[in-house]
C-alpha cells in the first residue's frame, strides 16, 4: 500500500461541532428590526393610565419602572438571543451581562434574575447546555445577584436569556428621554461587535479579536448605577442591537431634541473598521438602516462603511450618557477609572428635529440620510 493511499484510508476527522450553526441569527442581530417593532407596538393596549408605572413603552426606554412606596422602584427587564459564539459558556455570559445591562441603563441595581431557555432536544447535548447556564449564572454571581428560576422549552433554535428585576430610589432613574439640548454625549465601550460577530461565523477573526470581543460583550454596565446618582448626568440608554444612531434616535426622539456625533471621535474594537471594509457586515445593519436612514444626515460623500458601522448591532454594547458639558471630561475619567477604557466623549445634544447628525473630522457640510447609500 502506497503512503497516498494510507492517507486516504484515514478516516477523516468530524468538522467541530458550532453552536451558532443552529441559529439563523445571533445576539443583539436577532432583533426585530425597530420599524417592524414600531408597527407591533403601534395602537396596542399599552397606554391604559397606571399612575405608579413610571417607565413604559412610550419611549422605547431600556426596562420597565414601576413606582412602589413614591421612593423607590421596581425595575423590569427582559432579553434573549440566540448564539454569537460557538463556546457555551461564553454565550451564556454574553447573553446574562446583556440582560442585566437594561437595569443599570435605568439607573438601577439588579436584585434577582430569572433564567430564560429555548433548546433544540436532541441536537445539544445536555453539557452544552449546562455550560450555558452555568456562564449565565457565572455573570449574576458577579453581578451579585441570583438566578431564582426561569422557565425552559424545546424550541428549533438555541436561545437563552434573563428576566431581571432591579430597584432604585425614583431620584436616580434615568431615562433615555431625559437628555437637553447642550449636553455632552459619553459612550462606554467600543463599537463594533456585530462586525465582530460576522467575521466570527465566517472564521475569519484576526488573533486576538475574540478575546477582545468576549472581554467587551461580558463587561457589566455596573457604571451606570453610579452615573445616575450624580445630578449632571441626564440620560442614559444601552446601545445594542438598533446599533449607535438607532438607539442614540430613541433618545433624540424621546427628549425632542437632535444629537451631533463625530465620526472621528467614536471608539472602536481594534478590528472593526479593517473587517467591515472587507465586507463583514451584519443583516441586522443592513435592516437598521432602512428602517431609521431618514433621521440621520451623514457627512457629503461619507462611504458605506461609515454607515454600516453607524448602524452596527451592538451585543451587549455600552451605555450611551447625556450629561452636563461641563462635567464631561470628569466623567470620562470616573468612567475609565472604574473600568472602562473605552470610555470616550462623541458629541453633543443640539436644539431642533429629533434626528442624529453625523459629522467627520473636518464638521463637513450634512444631508438626509435618504442621499447616502441604500437608504
Amino acid at each position: 500500500m502506497t503512503a497516498r493511499e494510507n492517507v486516504r484510508e484515514r478516516p477523516q476527522e468530524p468538522a467541530p461541532f458550532r453552536l451558532t450553526s443552529l441559529a439563523h441569527g445571533g445576539g443583539c442581530g436577532c432583533k426585530l428590526a425597530p420599524n417592524v417593532l414600531q408597527d407591533l407596538l403601534a395602537g396596542g393596549p399599552f397606554a391604559q393610565p397606571f399612575e405608579r408605572l413610571l417607565v413604559g413603552t412610550e419611549t422605547g426606554d431600556d426596562a420597565a419602572v414601576w413606582d412602589l412606596d413614591g421612593e423607590t422602584c421596581i425595575i423590569a427587564t427582559t432579553d434573549f438571543f440566540m448564539p454569537v459564539v460557538d463556546d457555551p459558556d461564553h454565550f451564556g455570559r454574553i447573553a446574562a451581562t446583556n440582560a442585566i445591562s437594561d437595569v443599570y441603563a435605568m439607573g438601577g441595581t439588579p436584585i434577582m434574575a430569572l433564567a430564560i431557555l429555548g433548546m433544540p432536544l436532541g441536537k445539544v447535548d445536555t453539557s452544552i447546555v449546562r455550560a450555558i447556564l452555568q456562564g449565565g449564572a457565572a455573570v449574576c454571581a458577579a453581578a451579585g445577584i441570583p438566578v431564582a428560576g426561569g422557565h425552559s422549552i424545546d424550541s428549533p433554535e438555541p436561545i437563552y436569556g434573563l428576566a431581571v428585576i432591579g430597584t432604585a430610589k425614583k431620584a436616580d432613574i434615568r431615562r433615555n428621554s431625559g437628555a437637553r439640548a447642550g449636553d455632552a454625549l459619553i459612550l462606554t465601550k467600543g463599537l463594533g461587535v456585530g462586525v465582530y460577530s460576522a467575521a466570527f461565523k465566517k472564521e475569519a477573526l484576526p488573533p486576538g479579536a475574540y478575546e477582545e470581543m468576549i472581554a467587551s460583550t461580558t463587561l457589566l454596565n455596573k457604571v451606570g448605577a453610579v452615573l445616575a446618582k450624580d445630578a449632571d448626568v441626564h440620560a442614559i440608554t444601552d446601545v445594542t442591537g438598533f446599533g449607535l444612531l438607532g438607539h442614540g434616535l430613541e433618545m433624540a426622539r424621546g427628549a425632542g431634541v437632535a444629537l451631533e456625533v463625530g465620526f472621528s471621535s467614536l471608539p472602536w474594537l481594534s478590528q472593526a473598521q479593517a473587517l467591515v471594509r472587507e465586507g463583514f457586515v451584519t443583516g441586522a445593519s443592513l435592516r437598521n438602516w432602512a428602517s431609521y436612514g431618514a433621521a440621520v444626515r451623514l457627512p457629503e460623500g461619507a462611504p458605506d462603511w461609515h454607515r454600516h458601522l453607524l448602524t452596527d448591532p451592538q451585543t451587549s454594547g455600552g451605555l450611551l450618557v447625556a450629561c452636563a458639558p461641563e462635567a464631561a471630561d470628569r466623567l470620562v475619567a470616573e468612567i475609565r477609572a472604574a473600568g472602562y477604557p473605552s470610555a470616550t466623549r462623541i458629541g453633543r445634544v443640539v436644539a431642533g428635529e429629533p434626528v442624529i447628525k453625523v459629522r467627520d473630522m473636518a464638521g463637513e457640510h450634512v444631508r438626509s440620510g435618504r442621499d447616502v447609500g441604500n437608504g
